[in-house]
């Protein structure tokens, strides 16, 4: 029989239906297209020697014969970063004007790269390139909420194949984040306790949904988790931003997330 749980952090009433699970079916056609590729299109704009047909650099990080990692702009924004923040209202339509941060991040200098495939030290320096991004957009005063986010393949939104991710700021707080944050607050008036400290305590005891875990990171299934393949990977010490994400951090992320991305790319196996 299903069972309707609640996530604690997020408030979502989720219906757990183990009898529908399935994998992906999408997922295997998606391994068999990235598997595919060549290792340089002359018409991509995020291959190595076509950095003229992208927008210009905002942060590039050099490897020894070629760039490892490249920040530009979106040719397409959803946002812009010119003008002011101002807002608007009319009766109950309210507007803000649509200014905000919207980068493209070439994870790899090569067409055919596969994340997951990635060396531990390549991944940190993705990583690492998200940490200076976010902390210069930090600076702008505009911006209330930083995004960093993947799609992976056209289903989800991805119009380029070439491996990338991408980051994203509003001069807004999204209602989800702001859900969030005012559910911990509660749950910290109600308990003294911090509800992510308290997750991770709670799921490492438990231990039946957890992934995997180093010095810095636990990664386990939410009790309720929204979709399949659902993952959070909490830190263990309790830090208020990611711009401040020490070294070693950064590279049991690195580490962590290659081994997720393995265990996904081959179907949750053992990898």
């Amino acid at each position: 029989m299903s069972e309707i749980r609640r996530n604690i952090i997020t408030r979502d009433w989720v219906i757990m239906a183990t009898e529908r699970a399935k994998r992906p079916h999408e997922f295997g056609s998606f391994k068999k297209v990235r598997e595919s590729l060549p290792l340089y299109k002359d018409n991509c704009p995020f291959c190595v020697g076509n950095e003229h047909l992208s927008t210009k650099d905002i942060i590039r990080i050099e490897g020894k014969d070629s760039w490892k990692v490249r920040i530009i702009p979106n040719k397409y924004p959803a946002l812009s970063p010119e003008g002011n923040r101002e807002r608007h209202t009319s009766g109950l339509q309210q507007t803000i004007s649509g200014i905000g941060v919207h980068d493209v991040v070439i994870e790899s200098p090569n067409h055919n790269a596969i994340l997951a495939f990635l060396s531990i030290e390549d991944i940190a320096e993705i990583i690492r390139a998200y940490k200076q991004r976010y902390a210069q957009i930090r600076q702008d005063r505009r911006m209330e909420a930083i995004v960093i986010f993947k799609n992976y393949g056209e289903s989800a939104g991805s119009s380029l194949e070439h491996t990338h991710s991408q980051i994203a700021a509003t001069p807004v707080v999204p209602p989800q984040f702001r859900d969030r944050v005012e559910e911990a607050i509660r749950y910290f008036d109600d308990h003294g306790d911090c509800i992510f400290c308290r997750t991770i305590i709670d799921e490492i005891a438990l231990s039946s949904r957890i992934i995997l875990e180093n010095g810095s990171f636990v990664a386990f299934i939410p009790f309720a988790a929204l979709t399949p393949f659902h993952i959070w990977v909490f830190p263990r010490i309790h830090k208020s931003s990611f711009e401040d994400i020490s070294e070693e951090e950064i590279q049991d992320l690195a580490s962590i997330l290659k081994k997720i991305l393995l265990k996904i790319y081959y179907g949750l196996g053992d990898s």
